[in-house]
């Protein structure tokens, strides 16, 4: 397995999701690259009061969702997942149906189509009979859908606990070592 992981993050709400992400990427010894849609940036900067730069400067790699020539567009670039962390429904229904029309939708139908890790943590409630259409499809062709839906059996005292859980819960579907969520014990 490959230590790159690629993160996408697109407009929907949970920014803060991708943040976590990219930092533990980092502490875990991955080399990250991010792909931030425009409608990513401006929910970026209503969340978490960031920027694109401040956004690109977590992660090792910046590729500009534009730049389809961009390496992670190539099945010849080995990596372990992809995680689009949140992925908003107009992406979903982009990665549903092939239609790569950015680097992260083309990234995504590359990661299906040469068997790789997929995580989309979709964001948007409630679904639509599109949305689960799409969550279907998406499943179907071996990508694992993640709303982020918080757990609350280790009685997480912050809202930042409940981010990090969820997004070590994602990091370890995503076949990355070292992912550390907490397991059930049992009553």
């Amino acid at each position: 397995m490959s230590h790159r992981l690629i993160i996408g993050i697109t407009g929907a709400t949970g920014a803060a999701y991708g943040l976590r992400l990219l930092r533990r990427g980092r502490e875990l010894g991955l080399e990250t690259h991010l792909i931030i849609t425009p409608a990513g940036v401006l929910n970026v900067h209503h969340e978490l009061g960031l920027d694109r730069s401040a956004m690109e400067a977590e992660a090792s790699y910046a590729h500009s969702p534009g730049d389809v020539g961009a390496c992670v567009a190539s099945g010849s670039f080995a990596m372990a997942a992809m995680i689009v962390a949140p992925c908003s429904m107009k992406s979903l229904a982009a990665i549903a149906h092939g239609f790569g029309d950015n680097l992260l939708t083309r990234a995504a139908d590359v990661t299906l189509k040469e068997r790789r890790r997929l995580v989309l943590m979709v964001r948007e409630t409630p679904f639509n009979l599109a949305h689960l259409r799409n969550m279907v499809a998406v499943t179907e062709m071996g990508g694992i859908c993640f709303p982020p839906l918080p757990a609350f059996y280790h009685r997480p005292q912050s809202l930042d606990e409940l981010v990090n859980e969820s997004c070590e819960r994602v990091l370890e579907l995503a076949g990355v070592a070292g992912a550390t969520p907490k397991p059930w014990e049992g009553l």
